[in-house]
């Protein structure tokens, strides 16, 4: 039996844009509690996409966020024996921690540059609906359209 859900930690904006959303992308860069260099790899990126784009890299990290983060995805559920897929809607802030998720996975798996570059990339990727953060999207979506039959055993 589960205790109860842990209150949510208030996430304080970042430096320069004053935007928690960012300051969110930064704690998901942080490895082995490096701060200073994920603020400094993500600054780098949005410092890139500014040079490359002509935009304001704020608008074009809030558009990249919106287009990949998933409107459906499948939970599994079971009912007797079997296990189903069930569509469901995501709620505001899993989409948001997903849409970081997918594309900080697809910025590492990218290859040769450093991440700066490969982060800029993946997001200039992402506002422009390409890429792989946006094909995990539409992957999500397509798996919730195929099990839409199952519906029905949507959870309460």
């Amino acid at each position: 039996m589960r205790r109860g859900k842990p209150e949510k930690r208030v996430v304080p904006p970042d430096i320069r844009y004053h935007s928690v959303i960012v300051q969110t992308m930064i704690l998901h860069i942080l490895k082995r509690g490096k701060k200073s260099l994920a603020v400094r790899l993500m600054y780098n990126a949005m410092d890139l996409i500014k040079e490359r784009t002509n935009k304001d890299p704020l608008e074009v990290f809030d558009s990249a966020l919106g287009n990949v983060s998933p409107a459906m995805e499948v939970r599994p559920r079971r009912v007797g024996g079997a296990t189903y897929q069930i569509p469901m809607e995501v709620a505001p802030e899993r989409r948001t921690t997903l849409a970081i998720r997918w594309i900080l996975a697809a910025a590492r798996a990218r290859s040769g540059k450093s991440f700066p570059e490969k982060l800029a990339l993946e997001l200039t990727d992402a506002f422009n609906e390409t890429g792989a953060a946006i094909r995990k999207r539409d992957e999500a979506h397509k798996m919730a359209e195929a099990n839409r039959a199952f519906s029905h055993y949507r959870l309460k």
